[in-house]
């Protein structure tokens, strides 16, 4: 706690000195401690382990939205991990009941491989009683395994960057943080968004930057006083730019879980 308050009271002296936002300047501190950082390792002596990637979970660098005047920071995962990878065997089958290898076995069975990613996931809720987010995941994560879709990929070939997380907040406190425009300002700030719908409280869908990128929110309640997003980022160039948002997204919903999670948020 006391190492965090000395963080962003170095924050809030750059913001004073240069006029910068509060995301610009934690930005700017957090690449310099990486650049410190990657001068270190390279100056360590042969034979000295070099520090280890960041855990699953772990708060990653800022990384600035499409259209910033700087360079994005180099995320520190890949968006071309596969979906097996990125979630556990254990924590599927705590949710759904099965593990990958059992989903595959049964949508092998099925004959899924011919069948498309939206009438895969309706199988997966109408006949298994998936959870609709859950049914996602697990279609990725088949289309992955038999090779109908890269990591990153749509079926359709092009590209985008997902990222998810578990906010201790109703459905519609979550729904909100998107819908409204000072709420979402308070943690996605500096970036146009342009709403095409926003059904309350469970999906907002949006322009991103003036486009062609776009955003899908999906909102499920988990239980009465928390709530699961997931963020797909459609229509990106290719692999490069789906890490880049994939770690901006990954970093900006920690930033809305850390806010509404505290009394920051006041209303």
């Amino acid at each position: 706690m006391t190492t965090q308050r000395s963080f962003k009271a170095r924050v809030r002296t750059r913001m004073a000195k240069t006029g910068e936002s509060y995301t610009t300047a934690r930005r700017h501190l957090i690449n310099r401690a990486a650049e410190r950082a990657s001068a270190s390792t390279a100056a360590a002596p042969p034979g000295q382990a070099e520090p280890t990637a960041a855990p699953p979970g772990q708060a990653e660098p800022t990384v600035a939205p499409p259209g910033s005047a700087e360079p994005p920071a180099a995320p520190s995962v890949s968006a071309a991990a596969a979906q097996t990878e990125r979630i556990a065997d254990d924590l599927i089958r705590a949710r759904t009941g099965r593990g990958w290898a059992e989903w595959f076995a049964l949508l092998d069975a099925a004959s899924a491989t011919g069948w498309t990613h939206t009438r895969i996931a309706r199988h997966l809720g109408t006949e298994h009683e998936v959870a609709g987010w859950w049914a996602q995941t697990i279609t990725v994560g088949y289309e992955q395994a038999r090779g109908l879709r890269a990591p990153g990929q749509r079926r359709g070939g092009g590209f985008e960057a997902s990222a998810s997380r578990t906010v201790a907040v109703p459905a519609r406190r979550l729904f909100e943080a998107f819908a409204d425009e000072t709420a979402r300002a308070r943690w996605l700030p500096d970036v146009e968004v342009r709403v095409r719908t926003a059904t309350a409280p469970r999906s907002f869908r949006a322009d991103w930057a003036g486009g062609p990128t776009r955003i899908v929110v999906g909102i499920d309640a988990v239980g009465e006083s928390k709530a699961r997003v997931n963020v797909v980022h459609e229509k990106l160039t290719g692999a490069e730019q789906a890490a880049e948002l994939k770690a901006y997204w990954r970093e900006r919903l920690a930033v809305l879980k850390a806010l509404f999670e505290t009394d920051g948020d006041h209303r």
